[in-house]
């Protein structure tokens, strides 16, 4: 079954995919952050044959929830409603810097923050 990985941001989203055997996450795309976002990632869910979907949680050093876990929320909840998939939030911290310091500052920076926190979600699973 394949994951499909999600860092949501304000104004761009990075997606990931796992393998079919959920053992290795790799950096999809970078989504523009707007109202066909659902939609778009419904239709990757489609072509890709995803199982289920992870969202990372936004939290502080505190594990209380970061201010964008104020649009995070109801972007679970719309997309738990278009597609027929499992969809959970999984606790992500500091993945965005994570994967600027891999990699550096560029165009696919948010899609391997999705793929960190997918990474981080299949090694619980095992």
């Amino acid at each position: 079954m394949r994951y499909l990985g999600i860092d949501y941001g304000a104004k761009r989203t990075g997606v990931a995919i796992s393998d079919e055997k959920g053992e290795f996450a790799f950096p999809l795309s970078v989504l523009e952050t707007s109202d066909n976002l659902v939609g778009q990632i419904s239709k990757i869910c489609t072509e890709n044959n995803i199982g289920e979907i992870v969202v990372g949680k936004s939290q502080n050093f505190s594990f209380q929830d970061n201010k964008i876990m104020k649009e995070i929320v109801p972007f679970v909840e719309k997309l738990k409603s278009a597609v027929s998939l499992p969809v959970r939030l999984y606790p992500e911290f500091l993945t965005s810097q994570e994967a600027e310091r891999l990699q550096g500052k560029n165009e696919m920076h948010d899609a391997s923050a999705a793929a960190l926190i997918l990474k981080h979600f299949l090694e619980t699973k095992k």
